[in-house]
């Protein structure tokens, strides 16, 4: 109601304005314009209407910015508002699979796996959106349409796109983002769905993967200072995790790779979404708006696209040596209550002050692995980084933002040993600038 009572002010402003313009013109100095001619008359009101035009265009420029501006107070009000929980039928909703296809016809490896674990296919209906054109692939999907009742839908626009020299080596990261925005507009829009899990064509997934993502959900609609609920563990290497596969956490970062997320943020994200990089477009501050996302100690997916349009960057450092979990875990039937805001910056922020604090030397030593958990400090992005790399993590930010951080603190596995890499006590925030 708010918003269209704003609507309602600004219209009204405009055409009260228009109105007293041209009652202005048309009353204007009439002894004057009797006495020249019709054709310096009509010069003379062109030239007032394009001043007023003028006037006018600045006008609503500041009714629009007005109007953002309130919109956005009003969203990070809803977003940073304390939480309760309240009970929740997960039984009730219908979360989609949203499969990202183009042209590996190993698709097939993604879609049996995703059958193979897939409880019921009523409640978790797959959506395979295919881009390129690929026939081959296209052939693959379709046998999966006859069989086991998924859709397949494609990408109308599969033509280039035309960008200057510099950038057309990543014109693959275009396509893809074209294809996501199609994409999720047929999901949210089309197919009507009020939520949606997202993976790629080269993801495996765990045996848990879908009672993992019905468990979350009722704690991202809850609470509105999360966005999204992903699967994967940007360090979540074999010897970087413990064996615990039930430990989840909160993340400032945006892990992607198997993510779940609420039409309402679609609505946000959408009509400005991105023409390329998207996920890294996603960990901005302006799109993330302090929200964090929910994501696992042990990953839920793992990938096996060796080639794609990143050409493998990252593959064999880092991403075939990432854990996928292998146990079920029963989370429909825990409570994860512990994972709203509240309670869990609460927990988190005591568990990391009660640490005892050690230099890396020291960690890396072993003369303190009778302790459960040990904490490092750092203050600058090049002790992070020089920090991260003896350690074995990744050492990247994006928009300041260390990969799995929450309030600045990283946590992981090393040689057996929980560490957390944490910022020191009066920490003020992420600083963008580090890169």
């Amino acid at each position: 109601m708010r918003r269209k009572h704003l609507v309602a002010i600004v219209v009204v402003i405009f055409l009260t304005w228009n109105f007293l313009m041209y009652y202005m013109l048309v009353s204007k100095n009439p002894g004057k314009l009797g006495s020249i001619s019709v054709e310096d008359q009509l010069k003379i009101l062109q030239g007032d209407i394009r001043h007023q035009l003028s006037h006018n265009s600045e006008l609503l420029q500041h009714l629009r910015k007005f109007r953002e501006q309130k919109l956005s107070e009003e969203l990070d009000r809803k977003i940073h508002q304390t939480t309760t929980p309240v009970p929740y039928d997960a039984n009730r909703f219908i979360l989609p699979i949203l499969l990202i296809a183009c042209d590996r016809t190993t698709v097939s490896r993604s879609l049996d796996l995703l059958i193979k674990y897939r409880p019921n296919k009523n409640k978790f209906p797959i959506i395979v959106s295919q881009d390129c054109g690929h026939k081959p692939t296209a052939d693959v999907i379709q046998r999966y349409v006859m069989e086991h009742d998924i859709k397949h839908i494609k990408h109308p626009n599969i033509s280039d796109i035309h960008l200057p020299w510099p950038q057309k080596k990543f014109q693959g990261y275009y396509k893809l983002s074209r294809h996501y925005r199609w994409a999720l507009n047929q999901v949210f829009h089309t197919f009507n769905h009020s939520a949606v899990v997202i993976v790629e064509d080269d993801l495996d997934i765990s045996p848990d993967f879908y009672e993992y993502f019905s468990a979350t959900f009722p704690i991202l609609h809850q609470d509105p200072s999360l966005w999204c609920v992903s699967a994967w563990n940007d360090n979540g290497k074999l010897d970087m995790v413990s064996d615990d596969a039930e430990l989840l956490y909160r993340s400032d970062f945006f892990p992607g790779l198997g993510w779940m997320m609420e039409k309402s943020t679609w609505l946000e994200i959408g009509p400005k979404w991105p023409d390329a990089f998207w996920d890294d477009w996603m960990r901005h501050p302006d799109q993330r708006r302090g929200r964090a996302c929910i994501r696992p100690e042990i990953c839920r997916t793992s990938t096996f696209g060796k080639k794609g349009v990143s050409k493998g960057l990252f593959y064999e450092k880092h991403l075939k040596f990432i854990k996928l979990n292998s146990k079920f875990v029963p989370f429909t039937q825990k409570d994860l209550s512990y994972l709203l805001k509240d309670k869990y910056d609460t927990y988190f922020t005591k568990l990391v002050k009660d640490t005892p604090e050690v230099t890396v030397a020291e960690a890396m030593s072993g003369h303190r692995s009778n302790m459960k958990a040990l904490k490092i400090l750092y203050s600058t992005k090049d002790e992070y980084k020089s920090t991260a790399k003896k350690l074995g993590i990744m050492d990247d930010f994006k928009a300041g933002v260390p990969r799995v951080a929450y309030n600045g603190v990283v946590s992981f596995m090393y040689r057996g040993q929980r560490i957390y890499l944490s910022p020191p006590p009066g920490w003020k925030g992420y600083n963008i600038k580090w890169s």
